[in-house]
């Protein structure tokens, strides 16, 4: 307990996260103290809050409501991390409990202000506040005895501070010094190379900080005390310093040495608790490696010991780092205890979470928190022995069992690049072989119904805050839980796209000048026009082999990838033919080189999967092909008959016009028929099936989505070559198609004309027509992200989007008017969170994190825009 002196403006400290309860009696100057030193906004008064629910400040009847209200608020500025401040008499045991407990609820520290006011000063303040006329004269007392009963046992209800101000000389002088917690280091941005648990093994402690670029310094009996970074990199250590291991003594002063020269950080571990007790002579079992801690401390003079003492005892049970972005602890620790300062929140950090159960080795299980975790703070901890270390949500374990015969791990950050060196020996024998702790992590969970129910709102780095509304997530729920792929193979879903603006020009609802136009309006001058493959738009993961894809994307059952629709549902039927369309497209990439080229594992495509009726059938059965029949059965007896009266002269011109409308009609849907009969054609298993490549997304550490497409279709040429030797030689049908193109310089008319030229063309031969992009694929205007590329469909493909007769001028002029704004509102939203994804995949987030970004592509699907656009 403190107490403050009128000498010269006493500061009370005060943590930055803590519920501050004000105690005093009525007229003790508690809202007057609050006002001067707190924002209106940190403090809640009992007062307002009956105000609040009964429109009366002294209405001692709302009491309890007024409570409830407080406490409610209370707990979610909290929850939220914001300091809290309660004005309110406090003098009873049980109001003070209800608020340690709720700062015990949200591990934050409770601070008691005592104003022990003498009786008078109250009384006559009283006296001079008209709503405090009715007050009875025995209530002061009655406060101010109960106030009396709790000076001295207000660290014994649970306040870690209490500061007493005696006189209004003292309250008027005092001011708050708000106290950073020992937690927050923010304000360190590193960079750090983190380190997992030593457990004395001094010699490869001193191998991997040689590895990582540090310079040991030595006392005079060649032991090493300090260690520094020529680049002022800081090591931060993860706990479990000693025990096991042959020279925890050693460790111990090497790591005190760095820390006290502030070239280091360390939590505390579970064996840094036992040893610290055991230093102190508590009681404690010398089990678990004490025993050989505690032999090799013989040698250690008692000043060693003291200093060993003194150090354990002022371990933090974790850090925040780098403005948030990095948490570093023992056990690991859920997002919610984060920052806070608790016994509840130390013991997480030190000991992790344990389901209650024990297993074949009577150690007790852990709870996969890690498999939950959905923070965005990267959270660097150790503990519990892995084979390897892996990220698993944004957290990595870095104990990879060097006291065990295993590896000593260390995590460079910002890099996120792992550095590990080799345990000389087995120096300690486990309980439980670290093999059977698992992999090397747990598998993700890759959705998790709080992830992507109700509103949201998804960050992105290129178009800001995008949101999805809650009935879109509803329906891209029920199509993700139904009918998706792996979730762990899903990465990415393609944008829907924007066509041109609609063209003036006689017979034509599309048309390229304007998709120049609109690119030279917002200052593209290169374009690259690229064949537009009437197919399903696929994208395809492809991995080297099984094991990448398991290891990597946590792939099952020896799943080498994925082919997926837009949608996310899986192309094939058959998983075997999913594998063999996987090999060959695998053998075309080893053959083009580009496993090595771009230095990766695995690929990811945007592609078009041909024929269009391999996954279209039932949609060409129900609609286009109905069509056909049906005009099939009427026009040519209609026809027929109609000529026959116009032979006999019956219905004169009447007759005759109607006869050539009907003629008109038969051949718009004879066009019509054989429009969508160009993109359909029989298949056998892979006979008949044909990719045609466009993009290649993303590989390993590396979004490739901004790669110019003059890269891009150089690098899928090699792959369509590739696979065309390999087809050759295998006396087999090529799988990958290319896909034609012309550049163009906008604004320059011959290039202009020859690219429309070139269009017209293939159109005119069965083409469905092109995709106009900006050639350096990524562009950014003048009003943020430019379309990433605008359909220009011919017009006997349109045929059989607007229906056999769109042609005639009069049905031309009506759907001239069609709107385009949502539909590219709508292609740059799904750009956006497209490129997100492929960013976070690239800085390999967990999985979650790009699950966010896809499913709400997904989700924007649902929203109302003419599908025939």
């Amino acid at each position: 307990m403190t107490a403050a002196t009128d000498t010269a403006s006493p500061l009370l400290g005060v943590p930055d996260l803590s519920l501050v309860v004000l105690v005093g009696v009525t007229g003790s100057g508690k809202s007057t103290f609050a006002r001067r030193n707190f924002l209106p906004t940190q403090v809640l008064s009992s007062d307002f809050c009956r105000g609040l629910v009964a429109d009366d400040e002294n209405d001692q009847g709302a009491t309890r409501d007024a409570f409830d209200v407080l406490h409610h608020i209370a707990g979610k500025r909290l929850a939220a991390g914001r300091l809290t401040v309660v004005d309110a008499t406090n003098v009873q045991p049980e109001a003070r409990g209800r608020l340690v407990k709720l700062a015990r609820e949200h591990d934050v520290l409770p601070v008691a202000i005592v104003l022990d006011m003498p009786e008078k000063v109250c009384a006559e303040r009283n006296a001079q506040r008209p709503d405090r006329a009715g007050m009875g004269r025995h209530v002061l007392p009655r406060q101010r005895r109960e106030l009396r009963r709790s000076m001295g046992k207000l660290q014994r209800e649970g306040f870690r501070r209490v500061h007493v101000l005696r006189s209004p000389e003292e309250a008027g002088a005092a001011g708050i010094a708000i106290e950073k917690r020992y937690n927050d280091l923010r304000h360190l941005s590193g960079p750090f190379d983190i380190v997992g648990d030593v457990h004395g093994c001094r010699a490869e402690l001193e191998s991997l900080l040689r590895r990582l670029g540090y310079e040991l310094l030595r006392d005079g009996q060649g032991r090493p005390v300090d260690a520094r970074h020529p680049e002022g990199r800081t090591a931060v250590f993860v706990g479990d310093l000693v025990d096991r291991g042959p020279d925890s003594p050693g460790v111990l002063r090497l790591v005190m040495g760095m820390t006290g020269a502030g070239n280091a950080l360390c939590v505390p571990g579970n064996h840094e608790n036992k040893f610290g007790r055991f230093l102190k002579g508590r009681n404690v079992k010398l089990t678990h490696g004490l025993a050989e801690t505690a032999a090799q401390l013989e040698g250690e003079s008692e000043e060693f010991r003291a200093r060993a003492a003194a150090f354990v005892d002022s371990l933090v049970s974790h850090y925040v780092l780098d403005g948030g972005a990095l948490v570093v602890c023992h056990a690991g620790l859920i997002e919610k205890y984060h920052g806070r300062t608790s016994g509840r929140v130390r013991a997480f950090a030190m000991y992790g979470d344990t389901t209650g159960e024990t297993d074949e080795y009577g150690l007790p299980v852990r709870y996969p928190w890690a498999e939950e975790y959905r923070g965005r703070a990267a959270v660097v901890y150790g503990h519990t022995p892995v084979p390897s270390a892996s990220w698993v949500n944004n957290t990595i374990c870095l104990d990879t069992g060097c006291v065990f015969g295993g590896r000593l791990t260390a995590l460079r950050w910002p890099e996120r690049e792992l550095e590990s060196v080799e345990a000389e020996r087995v120096w300690y024998e486990p309980v439980r072989p670290v093999a059977a702790t698992g992999t090397s992590g747990h598998r993700e969970r890759p959705l998790d119904l709080n992830d992507v129910a109700g509103r949201r709102i998804v960050e992105t780095a290129h178009h800001g805050r995008i949101s999805v509304h809650e009935e879109n997530s509803a329906a891209a729920l029920e199509v993700m839980s139904r009918f998706a792929v792996d979730p762990h193979l899903l990465l990415y879903l393609p944008p829907t796209m924007a066509p041109c603006a609609t063209s003036s020009e006689e017979g034509f609802l599309e048309h390229p000048a304007e998709a120049f136009a609109a690119y030279r309006a917002e200052g593209v001058s290169r374009l690259v026009c690229e064949e537009k493959h009437m197919g399903s738009r696929a994208v395809v993961l492809v991995c080297r082999d099984a094991e990448t894809a398991r290891r990597r994307f946590g792939a099952a059952n020896g799943t080498s990838g994925a082919v997926h629709t837009r949608t996310g549902r899986p192309f094939f039927d058959e998983p075997a033919l999913t594998e063999e369309f996987l090999a060959r497209l695998r053998e075309a990439v080893a053959g083009s080189g580009l496993w090595d080229e771009l230095a990766t594992d695995w690929l990811l495509f945007d592609a078009e999967l041909l024929p269009w009726s391999l996954k279209a059938s039932g949609l060409l059965r129900r609609q286009y092909a109905a069509v056909g029949a049906a005009a099939g059965a009427v026009f040519p007896p209609a026809v027929a008959a109609l000529r026959a009266a116009v032979e006999r002269g019956v219905g004169g011109e009447d007759v005759a016009a109607l006869l050539e409308r009907q003629r008109e009609r038969a051949e718009c849907t004879w066009a019509f028929t054989d429009a969508y009969r160009r993109y359909c054609w029989p298949v056998d298993g892979l006979d008949g099936v044909r990719l045609a490549p466009f993009q290649i997304l993303a590989a390993e550490g590396r979004s490739l989505a901004a790669v110019p497409h003059g890269g891009q279709l150089a690098w899928l040429d090699r792959l369509v070559d590739a696979d065309r030797g390999a087809a050759a030689a295998a006396g087999r049908e090529e799988l990958l198609r290319a896909t034609a193109r012309v550049t163009v310089e906008a604004g320059d008319p011959e290039s202009e004309a020859a690219a429309v030229k070139w269009w017209l063309e293939t159109t005119a031969s069965g083409g469905e027509g092109m995709v106009v992009k900006p050639l350096d694929a990524f562009v950014r205007g003048g009003n943020g992200l430019v379309q990433p590329g605008v359909k220009c469909r011919g017009q006997e493909y349109l045929r059989i989007v607007y229906g056999p007769e769109y042609t005639r001028p009069e049905h031309l002029s009506r759907l001239r008017s069609r709107s385009l704004g949502h539909k590219r509102s709508l292609a740059l939203r799904e750009y956006a969170l497209g490129l997100e994804a492929l960013d976070r995949l690239a800085a390999a987030e967990p999985l979650w994190r790009v699950h966010e970004a896809v499913f709400a592509v997904l989700a924007l699907e649902s929203e109302p825009v003419d599908p025939r656009l």
